[in-house]
């Protein structure tokens, strides 16, 4: 079991998150306001929880991985509650890495170990796609 925080800072929409870690991250409903927006936590969650094992997957198979990077690109409905109905990420890598397991990395990574992608696929139609750039 886990446990995570939502403490409303008294200003405007703005709030704080505590992570499980214990950090704090702001967020906030005010366009001009510090922080996330809260919908944006969504897509960079599944980006993040993707990204870990992919990491992880490629140092394990020695490849020279310098860099990650996902760009994402979401579809919400137009009018409330704006449901994701699909995201799509760019993943950026970049250093001296094999396509065929850079791809393979993030299909394992986001079919098998992501809990986030895991609870909103039924829901929410995901793609992706690898762009390998050189390294340094």
């Amino acid at each position: 079991m886990s446990e995570v925080r939502l403490s409303w800072t008294g200003d405007r929409l703005q709030f704080v998150g505590r992570t499980g870690y214990g950090e704090l991250v702001p967020l906030g409903g005010d366009t001009g306001g510090p922080g996330a927006k809260p919908s944006d936590l969504l897509p960079i969650s599944l980006a993040a929880c993707t990204a870990y094992d992919v990491v992880v997957i490629l140092h394990k198979q020695r490849q020279d991985l310098r860099g990650l990077e996902a760009v994402i690109t979401s579809t919400q409905d137009d009018d409330p509650p704006w449901t994701f109905r699909a995201i799509d990420i760019e993943w950026v890598v970049t250093g001296t890495v094999d396509r065929h397991k850079a791809e393979r990395a993030v299909e394992i990574a986001e079919g098998k170990y992501c809990a986030v992608a895991a609870t909103i696929r039924p829901v929410v139609e995901l793609s992706h796609r690898v762009r390998i750039e050189p390294g340094p």
